[in-house]
Order: C-alpha cells, then structure tokens, then sequence
C-alpha cells in the first residue's frame, strides 16, 4: 500500500488540508508517487496522519478537480497520466484549443505549481464544506430502501429534485417555470451540447466577446458558425448582435466572463425586444448569480421573458462543489415539447444517488444554509481582496466586475504586457491568469488585463499574495 507521510504543521496559518494537497500535488510532479498509483482511503489516511477525514476530504476533492487524481466507483482514488493529458491536449485538431494553449503556458507556465497564492479562478472554498452531512445524507439515501436508486433514473432527472430546483429558482431568481420544464444534466458544457442539438446547427450562433472559452468550444463543435458579440459597459452590444445575423445568443448576465459586467435591466429588456423581434433564443448562463455584493440582485432574463424565447441554464457547482458535475436548464415550453421528441429516451447523465442526496439536503434545508455560510465567507474574501489592492496598489491600477461572483479583473498601469505580468508575479510565489484567451479577436484593451479569482485563498493569503504581487509589478522590496 502506498504510504503517504507529509509534515503537517498544525502552527501554520495554512491550513493542515493544504499542506497535505501541496504535498500530493508535488509528489504527484516529482513522480515519487508513480502514475495509475492507488492512493489510501480518506479513513486509513486520516488515522495515519491522525487529522479528520474533512482534511483528507478537502486534499482530495481539490486534486481530483485539478485533474491530477480520478475516482472510480468501487475501487478508490488513483493518481492521473498527467504527461498523457498534456499530451494528448497538445495534439488537439483543434485550432481554438491549440491556441490557448500555447498562450497559457506562455503566459502563465504550468497552473500544477504548487504556490501558495494561486489566484486561480475556478477554485472554490473546500475547508468548510459540510462533508459529515453530504456523507450522512448519501448514506440516509443509501439507507432507505429504494433499490430503484442503482438504477437509470428519470431521463430529464429526479422529479423531487426538479420540483426543488423550480421552487429555488422561483423564490431566489423570478424564474417561473414547472419541474417538467426543467432538464438535469452532467453540468453547462453538456447541457449547452443538447441545445444546440435541439435547436439546429445551421443558425448563426453569437457568444459575448471576450466569453468563456470552454463555451467557445462547445458551439463550435456543434454548429457552423459561432459570431463574436463585441460588449459595452452594460453588457452584449445589442445593435452589434442584430447585425451579426445572429439567431441565438450565449449570454452571462449576472457575472459577465470574465470582464464582470452585470448587465442592468433596461440591457436585459432589449436583448429580449430583440429575441422576440427575430425569433430567436438567449441562452442564459445565470453564471455567479448566488454571489453579489453591492446593490440588490436583479432579475434573470427568463423572469422578464414573456415570450418563450430564454432558456436558463444554472449550475451547484460554486454552492455545492464542482465534482458533483450537477447542472440543470429551464426550457421555454415551445422547447420542451421538441425535446421530449428527440431526446425523450436519453439516459440521465448525472448519478441518481447524488440527485437524491441533494434532494435531501435542500429539504432539509442543509443547502440554504451552507449556501448562506459560503455567500458570508466569499463576501469576506472579496472585501479583503479590495482592501489588499487599495492598500497596496492605490490608483495604480484599475479594478473591473468586482461588484459580484469569485473573481475580478486587474488592469495595472506600469506598461507592462500581460506575459510579463503573469511571469514576475510567478517569480514572488503569486499565480494570476491571462485574459486573452477568452478572446476570439485580439483584445483590443489599451491596457493588459489580469483574472484574479478569490473564493480559495483565505484572507490572510490573499492579503500577502496582493502585497507580493505588488512588489512584482511596481518594482517595491
């Protein structure tokens, strides 16, 4: 059996479930723990380390969603062919994915170092996350006697579950919509595959621009034409999408990727006067809306559509953790019926048992409350991220989105490119991330911008990583 023996230090700020993640992680790299290796159970772990299995829990979850470990049903955890993926990602046809990925190793290196203050974007806060109550609410699952639970499920997902997500969405977003509009599935990228499939792949198809880049690749697997939609301060630019010829529209309007425009509502009202002007269809990526810190929440797109031409797409993987791979989407009815004619008989794609360990947690009002928890402990982060740059870089720089979600944009004044923006700051131990790739066209900012994200450092680290990274960019020692 493989052993594993880090040094924790419990007198160390950084916490014991970090020390123990960087140790895998570096281990992983130096290949003292070989590749296809089965790593010990969380239990036989943490009695060999004598720390709770929420610390072992915590390692684990954050190294399987970096992609250096794997689950699998029944056998255990087991370390990935990390050189084979980089690889396999370096022999991609694909032009969009070859390119991002020469300009993130340019720009960034490898994102497997193990640095203490890693800026990275989709990282979420894991120490706090109710592993006890998950495990008790997949056992109680487990437990009850519903042997139906091992087998396919629903193919549009559990109906409890659904009627769950339908009351939340009402309450927290405006959506109005029933269960039977809405389709569970295994996360964004998925689901966004079945709705261009629903809805055709010969109709132009416009995405923000920049957009998140994952998307960018979803649409152009699927359809023929993907139209770049330059923004403005308040979002897509509407007129520049009614010239684009396009029919349906890839939108995040509560939290734009990445710039962080949260688009007003008079924005909102005109892109649907234009969706229903051309017949087309939003596709509303409610992404971040969970976490806003100034003024009041403002409606999703689908609460303002009265014509059946929104379709709403939501995801548990910043209130829960993203593992769980749980998304779901809200069908206009015109949809709905379509959908049921062509994808009626496929199978769910997201487990059964954590459709019903969720459904649990929600009625038991367990979701609710760690959602308010985690909204407290982002919100600190985010405060704590504003002061450090205040403190630190004063006027120096310009600050954009930070009004909500886990990350914001840094826009520093010192004449340097983004590639030497990103390499000093790795040379003082900071990781920050490029925005050009999420470009199509070049990015046309007079200044280079640099994506922080905040909800995995705690405000100590994000405190000292600020001031590091000032140091760095403006020359202080």
């Amino acid at each position: 059996m493989l052993a594993i023996m880090p040094a924790l230090d419990t007198a160390k700020k950084e916490p014991l479930y970090t020390q123990l993640y960087r140790y895998i992680k570096n281990e992983i790299q130096a290949n003292n723990i070989p590749t296809h290796s089965k790593l010990p159970s969380q239990r036989k772990l943490a009695n060999d380390l004598n720390v709770s299995r929420n610390t072992v829990d915590a390692a684990y979850q954050q190294l399987i969603a970096e992609g250096y470990l794997r689950s699998e049903a029944r056998k255990g955890l087991f370390v990935v062919d990390i050189r084979s993926e980089l690889l396999l990602a370096g022999s991609s046809s694909n032009t969009e994915m070859k390119r991002n990925t020469r300009q993130e190793k340019e720009c960034q290196g490898s994102t497997s170092t193990a640095d203490e203050y890693n800026f990275k974007y989709g990282n979420i806060d894991l120490i706090h996350f109710p592993y006890k109550l998950w495990r008790q609410m997949t056992i109680k699952s487990l437990a009850s006697g519903q042997d139906s639970l091992l087998l396919y499920g629903e193919p549009q997902g559990e109906i409890e579950l659904r009627n769950h997500i339908a009351r939340y969405l009402y309450q927290s977003r405006g959506v109005e919509c029933s269960a039977e509009q809405i389709v569970i599935g295994a996360g964004t990228q998925y689901l966004l595959s079945l709705i261009c499939k629903l809805i055709g792949r010969d109709f132009v198809y416009g995405m923000e621009e920049p957009g998140y880049d994952r998307v960018r690749l979803i649409l152009k697997d699927y359809v023929r034409r993907v139209e770049p939609i330059h923004l403005d301060e308040h979002g897509i630019d509407v007129a520049k999408l009614t010239l684009s010829e396009a029919k349906i529209v890839y939108v995040t309007p509560s939290h734009q990727f990445p710039s962080g425009i949260v688009m007003p509502v008079s924005r909102r009202l005109e892109l649907i006067e234009w969706a229903q002007t051309t017949g087309g269809y939003i596709i509303e990526d409610d992404y971040d809306s969970e976490f806003r810190y100034e003024g009041k929440p403002i409606p999703s797109l689908q609460s303002l559509d009265r014509h059946g031409n929104v379709i709403y797409i939501g995801t548990f993987s910043k209130s829960l953790i993203p593992s769980l791979c749980l998304g779901y989407m809200v069908l206009p009815n015109k949809l709905l019926v379509k959908y049921i004619e062509k994808f009626g008989r496929y199978k769910q794609t997201t487990s059964r048992l954590h459709q019903h360990t969720l459904k649990l947690f929600i009625e038991n009002g367990k979701w609710l409350k760690h959602l308010n928890k985690v909204r407290n402990i982002y919100r600190k982060r985010h405060q704590a991220l504003l002061q450090a740059i205040q403190i630190n870089m004063k006027d120096r720089v310009r600050i954009l989105g930070s009004d909500s979600g886990l990350h914001l944009l840094l826009e520093p004044r010192n004449n340097m490119s983004e590639a030497e923006l990103i390499r000093v700051a790795k040379e003082k131990g900071v990781i920050v991330y490029p925005v050009s790739p999420f470009y199509e066209c070049s990015a046309p900012s007079q200044y280079p911008q640099i994506l922080l994200g905040f909800a995995g450092l705690d405000e100590n680290k994000i405190h000292e990583g600020i001031h590091l990274l000032s140091e760095a960019w403006y020359n202080e020692n």
